[in-house]
This record gives structure tokens, C-alpha cells and sequence, in this order.
């Protein structure tokens, strides 16, 4: 397996075959294999000012605790030592990698943004009611609200992984990733290859 971590820096865009290509720069500097398990590895980037006796002694093979650290199961298909750096050649030009990112967060939105529902009519008489959900079930039987219903509540932060982006091309400490990338400037993003 294939891996390494960055930092997402925001989007731009590149000139490739006459064509404008939107790509997302992630910088991949301080990448370091920071912890081997048996079942997996893990990839750490920067020096944890304020840690624990629990984090130095878990990381001190690599002596720094990184402050992102990101978990891949499996082991790395060149073989690296904890502390080692993890330079973006690792990967070439044209791969196909997964990316795993922490989307957005929205805060508490209502059922019209987080779920689509068009709302009420707009006429008639209604004054306050057009952005409701509307009725959340029947009454006496099953006399609750059934689980998994679509109401509103927190949306976004989550985990997303996407399958197969391209890279379009890598200078230095640069990954340019083809299309967007979940979360923003200053998040963490993994890139994996099996």
C-alpha cells in the first residue's frame, strides 16, 4: 500500500493538453511514518507542543508527537522505519488514488437545506410554515417518531472517502489532485493507493 498526508491548501487550476483542469493543492510537507502496528501503520505531520507521558512514549521511536496523525490498515509497500519521511514521490503523475477527508460542517440546518424537502406552498395564506418539514408520522399507531426519520440536526463534518482521483501533477511538496476535496484550507487529507 501507498500513503501519505497533507494539508489541503485551497483550489486553482492548470493548463494540460489545451484544456483548464480545476485540481486542489495539497501540501504533503513533514510526512512522517510516526507508529507500525501489526495490522496497520500510521502517518503524522507536525511537533505536538503540549503532550502526555502516554503520546511521547507511543511516539518515541519518532522523537516528536506529530499534531495530525492519520490510522491506514494494512503495511507500507516500501520499506521505512519510524521517523522516516514520506516524500510526495511516492506517488506519480496519473495515479489513481482514494482520498479521505472531513467534509464541511453546516452547524444545525433544517430539513430544506439538509435533506431537500421543497417545503410548503407559498400561498393561501401561509405566513411561517414554508420551510417546515411538515407531518413526522401517524398518531396513535405507532404513537412515536419512527428512527431515521429526515428532520433537521447537524449537517456536514463528516468522513468522506472518495475512490480514484487522479493526480495531475506534483512539484516538490505539492500534490495537485484532480477536482475538489472534502473539508477546508488547513484540513486533513489522506491519500492512499492499495
Amino acid at each position: 500500500m501507498k500513503a501519505l498526508i497533507g494539508i489541503k491548501k485551497g483550489m486553482t487550476r492548470v493548463f494540460k493538453d489545451d484544456k483548464i483542469v480545476p485540481v486542489t493543492v495539497i501540501d504533503t510537507e513533514g510526512c512522517v511514518l510516526s507508529h507500525v502496528e501489526p495490522n496497520g501503520f500510521e502517518l503524522g505531520i507536525g511537533i505536538k507542543k503540549n503532550s502526555n507521558k502516554a503520546m511521547e512514549g507511543k511516539y518515541k521511536a519518532v522523537g516528536k508527537v506529530p499534531v495530525l496523525r492519520e490510522y491506514f490498515k494494512g503495511s507500507l509497500a516500501e520499506e521505512v522505519k519510524p521517523g522516516d519521511e514520506i516524500k510526495s514521490d511516492t506517488f506519480v503523475v496519473g495515479d489513481k488514488v482514494s482520498i479521505v477527508g472531513v467534509s464541511k460542517g453546516k452547524g444545525f440546518q433544517g430539513v430544506v437545506k439538509r435533506w431537500g424537502f421543497k417545503g410548503g406552498p407559498r400561498t393561501h395564506g401561509q405566513s411561517d410554515r414554508l420551510r417546515a418539514p411538515g407531518s413526522i408520522g401517524a398518531g396513535t399507531d405507532p404513537g412515536r417518531v419512527l428512527k431515521g426519520k429526515k428532520m433537521g440536526g447537524r449537517m456536514g463534518q463528516d468522513k468522506i472517502t472518495l475512490k480514484d482521483r487522479e493526480i495531475v501533477q506534483i512539484e516538490d511538496n505539492l500534490v495537485l489532485l484532480l477536482g475538489p476535496v472534502p473539508g477546508s484550507k488547513g484540513d486533513l487529507v489522506a491519500m492512499f493507493k492499495e
